[in-house]
């Protein structure tokens, strides 16, 4: 069983800064890439950024330029730090970790932490 457990979310003005964090834990071989992917109000589930092992990055065209996703692998723990908010960086936000176990591969996701940012 892998665990995946997003913190960090809450209410900021527009301009402002939060930085999320993503801890995976259970039986983890090894980890693959990381991401951050958020639920907008009545809109489906979008990419935000990822993180391969190797610490190359892909980000949505929407947030390139404010925020920044990192890992600690030691740690097993990815952030995503956004600055310049924006209100349509509301949404739920949730932390998706790819990697294996000791025989299989797993793909799994957290339960979200909500992003509030007021105009």
């Amino acid at each position: 069983q892998v665990r995946v457990v997003e913190s960090g979310g809450g209410l900021v003005q527009a301009g402002g800064s939060l930085r999320l964090s993503c801890a995976a834990s259970g039986n983890i071989f090894r980890l693959d890439t990381m991401g951050w992917y958020r639920q907008p109000p009545g809109k489906a589930r979008e990419l935000v950024a990822t993180i391969t092992s190797s610490s190359s990055t892909n980000y949505a065209d929407s947030v390139k330029g404010r925020f920044t996703i990192f890992r600690d692998n030691t740690k097993r723990m990815s952030y995503l730090q956004m600055n310049n908010l924006k209100p349509e960086d509301t949404g739920v936000y949730y932390c998706n970790v790819q990697g294996s176990k000791t025989v299989n591969s797993f793909n799994s996701w957290g339960q979200g932490t909500q992003v509030t940012v007021s105009s």
